[in-house]
């Protein structure tokens, strides 16, 4: 059997978070200065208006809480975390916070009628 190949980034955190819907939606319709404080435009954009709108907003709330978790950065604000399209229509994650530029994620997100979760991978590159 041949050796085990790395990847050539190396795990440094992992997050996972689960969100109830209902709560999101609670948290919207009791302030809607939450959207403004919690999403990016993007991702506002991408949800609001749709059928499952808000299936989208909490599976985007609960991986923006599992790359906090996975990055441990005190201060890391949420709309600093965005999580985007990739071209092949995957989920992938944009921070803004300079802290994280070194940094590399996976991310999974699922969601049901009820329940929205996330996990995301942090990896940073090897030092040379």
């Amino acid at each position: 059997m041949s050796g085990l190949l790395l990847p050539p980034q190396l795990i440094c955190g992992v997050g996972i978070d689960i969100v109830e819907i209902s709560r999101i939606r609670e948290k919207i319709a009791g302030n809607r200065a939450f959207l403004k404080r919690v999403f990016t435009d993007e991702e506002l954009k991408y949800s609001l208006g749709k059928k499952n709108q808000y299936q989208r907003l909490a599976v985007r709330f609960a991986a923006k809480e599992a790359v906090w978790k996975a990055v441990g950065l005190k201060g890391l604000a949420l709309k600093d975390i965005g999580i985007v399209k990739a071209p092949g229509g995957q989920p992938g994650i944009v921070c803004r916070d300079p802290r994280a530029a070194k940094l590399r994620f996976q991310i999974s997100l699922t969601h049901s009628n009820d329940y929205a979760a996330a996990i995301v991978i942090a990896m940073r590159e090897p030092e040379r």
